[in-house]
């Protein structure tokens, strides 16, 4: 029998080995990354995947970011007004990968219509594959503003959706309640933004705000399945859809691990890793920083994230051309490992806080695996800072991301005030800062793995995600908190660095190969 030192120890020696091994895929050399996974192949030696039950119906739905069958399992975990009890966490996929790129093709409507054609017909080769759910590979494709501006600057042909001579930006979703809110038409696509606490790591310069024209989304338990995906996607041949594409990136990571007493996958890749302050991660924990990030309370239900889904949010109801579609918000972090479990926040009280609120005392155990928090309105979060002279990181966001009010929905659904309606899709990473980039000086590649995140969130409209983020630092419409957003009492922001960021919008799964090209002439 082995203590725990022993087996940081042995993480270590088989994390050397494992990247001067596994490590294949480099900055500049964009065929050996699309073909390997690097220090992720051994996720398929130290995990089992989860045992889902098999798929009643796997038939593709509309909704392309909706994660079909995925599993919801109950973990013992402690709720911040209760003792120990049962939490309700989604179990993702266990591999994650998003490919970013720029398009290989004329902007002219042949060329772009037989490329719609193309991809299309290689994304349903895929699904007669590998059904579109973990077990198999769901497959998601988001479109950029670059393509919808460069590639789409006007609908030549008329449609029951739009007028023939449709300039840019007028096809695109539009959020009327911002609209309404700003006195001008905004859309519910719009550029990526920096925030108050975005800061960089040394050296990098300012956060990149991306400009690619599609990113593609691969989730499954097979990281072969994935890995098969990625070349018809992305490799060479007339059966594959490579030729299409300029890839930009190649972004992979993992989720998942714990959720049946196991040691989970952020702890032992970031021992086989060496990541400093490795150690410190919580045997079952989901995420690096040790807490379950797929509760499924903090997950909106269903499909609330559409864009048409919640009455009166934008202008996609009864029959928008991206009805069943949402948009996403893409950004890559690192997050300081040392600074978090050793530094600033070395009790585990002490990291409850920063992560839900001040003022809880729950359980160490289990709650380093789900802890379930308790929603704070704005008042309740200005008032902890007046007792507390700080505030938590899912308590500064839980009114602004979530309904206020009881709300039936544009099908019939009845929402209870206090639902969420983002979905994340957010996968953990060792990337430095991506497994693969076009651009390694611009990027500030490095082999040397790190801890980060690769942040995926799907929600109606980008300006909902401004909102929730900006709440993240502590600004929100009618107030301002007095605490430095880059500080330890802002949450869990001082062990965050963000290094990338960019919004897509994702069509419904009907116009997912090159949206809108079948209007031009």
């Amino acid at each position: 029998m082995t203590d725990g030192n022993e087996n940081a120890r042995a993480g270590r020696s088989r994390g050397k080995l494992s990247r001067r091994r596994l490590v294949q895929g480099t900055a500049g050399t964009f065929g050996a990354a699309l073909a390997s996974a690097g220090i992720y192949k051994m996720i398929d030696t130290i995990a089992k995947p989860p045992d889902r039950p098999a798929a009643a119906d796997s038939a593709p739905i509309q909704e392309q970011y909706i994660l079909q069958n995925e599993q919801v399992v109950m973990v013992n975990g402690t709720g911040v007004k209760s003792s120990k009890g049962t939490i309700a966490v989604r179990v993702p996929a266990m591999h994650d990968h998003v490919v970013t790129a720029r398009l290989n093709v004329s902007a002219n409507a042949k060329e772009l219509q037989e490329a719609q054609h193309h991809l299309e017909s290689v994304l349903l080769d895929l699904e007669r594959r590998f059904p579109p759910t973990p077990t198999g590979v769901a497959t998601m494709v988001a479109w950029g503003l670059p393509y919808f501006h460069q590639y789409i600057p006007t609908l030549r042909k008329a449609s029951g959706f739009f007028k023939a001579g449709t300039p840019y930006p007028a096809y695109l979703p539009v959020d009327l309640v911002t609209s309404k809110t700003e006195g001008h038409t905004v859309y519910a696509l719009q550029e990526a933004r920096t925030f108050p606490s975005d800061e960089p790591p040394p050296g990098f310069g300012p956060v990149r705000l991306e400009q690619n024209d599609v990113a593609v989304l691969l989730r499954s338990d097979s990281l072969a399945n994935i890995l098969a995906a990625s070349d018809s996607l992305f490799g060479p041949g007339s059966n594959r859809a490579g030729s299409l594409f300029k890839v930009t990136s190649i972004r992979q990571g993992f989720s998942g691990g714990g959720f049946y007493g196991q040691q989970g996958l952020p702890s032992k890749l970031a021992l086989a890793a060496d990541i400093p302050g490795a150690q410190s991660i919580p045997r079952q924990a989901q995420g690096f920083l040790g807490f379950a990030t797929t509760l499924d309370s903090n997950m909106g239900p269903g499909t609330i994230a559409n864009l048409e889904t919640l009455p009166g949010l934008t202008d996609q109801w009864p029959d928008g051309y991206f009805k069943q579609g949402t948009t996403m918000h893409l950004s890559h972090l690192f997050q300081d490992l040392v600074t978090w479990y050793e530094q600033n926040f070395p009790q585990y009280g002490d990291r409850v806080g920063a992560m839900l609120h001040p003022g809880l005392s729950p359980a160490p155990a289990p709650g380093t695996l789900a802890l379930q928090p308790a929603g704070q309105s704005e008042a309740e979060v200005a008032e902890g800072v007046k007792r507390y002279h700080s505030y938590g990181h899912t308590g500064s966001m839980s009114q602004v991301d979530s309904t206020t009010s009881p709300m039936t929905s544009n099908y019939g659904k009845a929402y209870p005030t206090g639902t969420t309606i983002p979905v994340r899709g957010d996968f953990a990473t060792l990337d430095n800062p991506f497994h693969y980039t076009s651009d390694p000086a611009a990027d500030h590649y490095s082999e040397k793995p790190a801890a980060g995140l690769h942040f995926v969130q799907f929600q109606p409209t980008i300006s909902l995600f401004n909102l929730v983020r900006l709440s993240m630092d502590g600004h929100y419409p009618d107030r301002t908190l007095p605490v430095e957003p880059r500080s330890p009492h802002a949450g869990i922001n001082s062990v965050l660095n963000t290094t990338h960021r960019q919004n897509y919008l994702v069509p419904p799964r009907r116009h997912r190969s090159f949206p809108l090209a079948e209007f031009l002439v």
